[in-house]
Parts: C-alpha cells; sequence; structure tokens
C-alpha cells in the first residue's frame, strides 16, 4: 500500500479569485426564479470576498493528511477513489519505505468512485493482483489505510453482504465488510485470504462518522473495468438507451397482468433518445437484455451501463401486455444528468427544459414543458434527497 497527498487550495484559491465578483444571487437578474427567491428567500452564496479561504480551510479540515492507494502493476499505476483526488492539482505518493515520488491522475470516474493514478520514478514497485473471483459472504478480509492519519493500519473482518445499493448512483453494487473502516481509509484495498485485492473501500455506515462496523468497497470487478478504460482513454464511456425508469412493484406488476415483480418500469423515454427511436413507450417493461433477465431497474442500469456505446442489444419489453422483442443501438452516457435551462438569449424561440436550483437540490422545469403537468408554474423534475446527521447515514470514509 502506498499513501497519497494531494493539493487543491491552490486551484480553489485561483477559481475562486477569479469569481470573487459574482453577484450573490445564483439567477439572471429580473428572471422569475429570482423574483421568487427575493421575496420568499432561497439560494445565496455564503461568501464573496473570502471564498478561497473558507472553501481551502474547510477542505483541509475534511481532508486527511494521506490517503491510501494501492499499485496495480509494476510500472507505478495505481488505483484509488475518485473523491480522494477529485480537483487536485498536484499528487504525491509515499512508499513503504518513505520515499516521496509525482504522480499524475490518469482518469477519474465519479459514478463509480474510481481513480487511476500513475507515480512516476520507478518501474518495479511492488503491486497487488486484482481478484479474478467474487468475494462470498462470510469470507475474511483484511482493509489497509491510513485511519485518522495511522499510516499502514491493517483490519481484519468479514464479508457481510454483497450487490449493495447505498444510494451513491445507478451502479451501486458494493461489497459490505465489517472490517473497522475509518476516516482515512478511501481508496485503500481490502484483501481477501489469497493476498488480492477484492476491494477498494470507498465509504462507511455510520451515525458518528466512526466505524460501527459497515463500511463498503468497489468490488475488483467494477474496478478492473473502469481503470480499463480510464488507462486507454482517460474517460468511462457507457451504454444509454435514454430512459427514465423505476422498479416494478406488486402492485403495478397485478396491474400489467405480469407473473413477477421483475424488471425494470418506463417512466419516460427521453426524445430523441436510442429507446424512443426503437418504439419504446411510457408504461413498458423491459425484462431483459441481450437474453438476460433483469431483476429490477437498478440492474438494467449497471447491465446497459456495462455495455459499450454503439453495440446493438435486443431487450425483451412488456408492450400493452404482450411480450415483444426490441432491437437497438446503444447511445452514449450523457456526462451530466441534470436538465439545464437553455441560456442562448439568441435564440428566442427555444424551450426551457430545466434549471438546476443550487443548494436546494431540486431541478425544475417550466409545467408547460412537461406531459400532463398543465400550463402553470413548475415542475420538479428531479430532487437529491439527503440523509439528516441525526440519523445513521453513508459517508464516504476519506
Amino acid at each position: 500500500m502506498i499513501s497519497v497527498r494531494v493539493n487543491i487550495g491552490e486551484k480553489l484559491a485561483k477559481d475562486d479569485s477569479a469569481n470573487k465578483n459574482d453577484d450573490d444571487s445564483p439567477f439572471q437578474p429580473g428572471s422569475p426564479m429570482e423574483r421568487f427567491f427575493k421575496r420568499f428567500g432561497g439560494p445565496r452564496r455564503p461568501c464573496r470576498r473570502d471564498c478561497a479561504a473558507v472553501r481551502a480551510a474547510a477542505i483541509a479540515a475534511r481532508s486527511p493528511a494521506r490517503a491510501p492507494a494501492s499499485f496495480i502493476s509494476p510500472d507505478g499505476y495505481a488505483v484509488t477513489n475518485n473523491h480522494v483526488v477529485d480537483g487536485a492539482d498536484k499528487v504525491e505518493v509515499t512508499a513503504d519505505d518513505g520515499k516521496v515520488y509525482k504522480a499524475k491522475v490518469i482518469g477519474t470516474d465519479a459514478r463509480t468512485d474510481v481513480a487511476l493514478i500513475k507515480v512516476e520514478g520507478g518501474s518495479n514497485f511492488p503491486f497487488a493482483k486484482l481478484s479474478d473471483s467474487k468475494p462470498r459472504i462470510g469470507d475474511w478480509v483484511l482493509a489497509v489505510g491510513n485511519p485518522f492519519g495511522l499510516g499502514g493500519t491493517v483490519t481484519a473482518g468479514i464479508v457481510s453482504a454483497s450487490g449493495r445499493d447505498i444510494g451513491n448512483g445507478p451502479y451501486d453494487d458494493f461489497i459490505q465488510i465489517d472490517a473497522p473502516v475509518n476516516k482515512g481509509n478511501s481508496g485503500g484495498p481490502a484483501f481477501n485470504t489469497e493476498g488480492e485485492v477484492m476491494g477498494v473501500n470507498t465509504a462507511i455506515y455510520s451515525p458518528s462518522g466512526g466505524s460501527v462496523g459497515i463500511a463498503f468497497a468497489i468490488p475488483a470487478s467494477t474496478v478492473k473495468t473502469v481503470i480499463a478504460q480510464l488507462k486507454d482513454k482517460g474517460t468511462v464511456s457507457r451504454g444509454w438507451i435514454g430512459v427514465q425508469i423505476q422498479p416494478v412493484t406488486a402492485d403495478i406488476a397485478d396491474s400489467l397482468g405480469l407473473k413477477k415483480a421483475e424488471g425494470a418500469l418506463v417512466a419516460e423515454p427521453q426524445a430523441n433518445g436510442p429507446a424512443a427511436k426503437a418504439g419504446i413507450e411510457s408504461g413498458d417493461v423491459i425484462t431483459a437484455v441481450n437474453g438476460e433477465t433483469v431483476k429490477d431497474a437498478r440492474e438494467l442500469a449497471r447491465t446497459i451501463g456495462g455495455l459499450a456505446p454503439g453495440a446493438a442489444v435486443k431487450l425483451n419489453v412488456v408492450h400493452k401486455g404482450k411480450d415483444t422483442v426490441v432491437n437497438l443501438t446503444l447511445g452514449q452516457l450523457p456526462n451530466t444528468l441534470e436538465a439545464k435551462a437553455d441560456t442562448d438569449k439568441s435564440d428566442k424561440g427555444s424551450t426551457r427544459r430545466g434549471t438546476d436550483v443550487p443548494k436546494l437540490g431540486l431541478t425544475l422545469a417550466p409545467a408547460d414543458t412537461v406531459a400532463g403537468a398543465g400550463k402553470d408554474g413548475v415542475v420538479v423534475t428531479k430532487s437529491i434527497r439527503r440523509v439528516p446527521r441525526r440519523n445513521a447515514a453513508s459517508r464516504k470514509a476519506t
């Protein structure tokens, strides 16, 4: 294992210095949203002149002195978490013998919280192999990291569960372990008894911020898939069919005449997306991809996301009570899924599809642009659910 030190304060200071004269309101002067929040209160930037100092101090307070990583090849490639190196403008790595090396970020993937870095100045680093086998519940696991700055700490436990969804995103598929993991463990390896990396530690579930025996690691299978793309092109491309989906409940299954509450219900196909072009409509249920059964909406997202853009796929779909097969070509998943307001003032005839409201965690769209919503007011098209601090919450183990 190695320790990673990142420097992001200088970059933040430069960014905030360039924007220090921004207006307090995040909305355009005179816009309906600006008038609404001016009247009833709403989001305002917390500072104007001292933002760089405030943000740098906050990051320094919440970031560990060193975060762990592990070499995965002798030529200096190492894997850690995206949230460890996110925004870094300088990365240094300290080996077990105390020698410090410069490193650069090859690529990151926020959706799986995986980052690949390349350590310079060596070609024969000791490395750990990413496991090819799927961990079993009850298998022993060793978590390695720098909890609270205590470098090279090893804790032991077992695999408590697999396939965990902690609300981090549509591709959640975490290994749950009960080895003590704390602040400073993020990016560190979780080893099996064969000395192979079964996962990369990323988060804990805790009411206090400390370990209560529930931690989560990114499976080695996911890490291998992501770093292969990061090493090749620095980014991750995922397949996309362009639908909003939701789980099939027992009531929905009964109303649609389905034998089981399985598959993914299409809430709305995106206009001009691959699914819409192939004839998939709202109310359809996708039950299989390339002959493989889809158990729920989350599995559909992971399956499609694991395929390459441009790939031809066959979907089994229940359409108006009948089983049909739909063939389509995958598009590429957009970098952002939030709808954005049209800010091109020169295009008078453009339609405003949505405004991402800062602080409140809402994405809004005019009602007259959403089917069935009427003509007046706005529609909340997306909201971010946050768990109050007084309750147990999933936290990055950083």
